[in-house]
C-alpha cells in the first residue's frame, strides 16, 4: 500500500475538517463537497503536493480551483489556513449556552452566530419575534417557549440583602 506524503495527509485532514465545520454551520453544500473532493484528490496523490505546487500545477488536479490552490499554497507557506483557523474559533460561552434553550441545537446556534450574525440574546429575541427563525432548517421548538426562556435569561438576578445584625 502506497501512502501519500505527509503534506498531502495534513492538507487533506484540514480540508476535511473545514468541510465538517461548514456542514455544521449549514453552509453551501457545493462548497462543502468541494472541500471533500479536494481532500480525496490530495490524499490519493502519490507525489508530494509541494512538488505539484512548485510546478504551479495545483489547478491541474481534479477538484482544485484557484481558491483551493491558494489555500494549499497558504498552508505550505505558513503551516495553516486562515479559513480553517476562523472556523475553529469556538463560540463565545454566552452564545454556546443558547444550546440549552428550547429548540436550539449546537449546529443551529453555530449557524445563527456565524452565518446570520446573531450575537446577543436581544438579537436572538428579535429573530424569534420576526418569525424568521421558523424558516431556518433545524429549528424544532416552539417560538413561544423560546421567547419565554429568553425573557427569563434577560431578567436581572435578584439582589439579596445581607441580614442585618440585631
Amino acid at each position: 500500500m502506497i501512502t501519500s506524503p505527509q503534506h498531502n495527509q495534513q492538507i487533506a485532514a484540514v480540508f476535511r475538517s473545514i468541510a465538517e465545520r461548514l456542514a455544521a454551520q449549514r453552509a453551501n453544500p457545493y462548497r462543502i463537497r468541494a472541500y471533500r473532493k479536494a481532500a480525496d484528490t490530495i490524499e490519493a496523490l502519490e507525489e508530494d503536493i509541494v512538488d505539484v505546487a512548485s510546478r504551479h500545477a495545483l489547478e491541474d488536479l481534479d477538484g482544485i480551483g484557484r481558491d483551493l490552490a491558494d489555500k494549499i499554497e497558504e498552508f505550505l507557506r505558513t503551516g495553516s489556513i486562515q479559513t480553517y483557523e476562523a472556523l475553529r474559533t469556538p463560540l463565545p460561552e454566552t452564545v454556546k449556552a443558547w444550546t440549552q434553550l428550547p429548540g436550539l441545537s449546537e449546529s443551529l446556534v453555530a449557524y445563527l452566530y456565524t452565518r446570520l450574525g446573531i450575537t446577543t440574546l436581544s438579537d436572538l429575541e428579535q429573530l424569534v419575534r420576526s418569525h424568521l427563525l421558523r424558516t431556518v432548517p433545524g429549528f424544532s421548538g416552539s417560538e413561544e417557549r423560546l421567547l419565554e426562556a429568553i425573557t427569563t435569561l434577560q431578567q436581572p438576578l435578584p439582589v439579596r440583602k445581607s441580614e442585618e445584625a440585631p
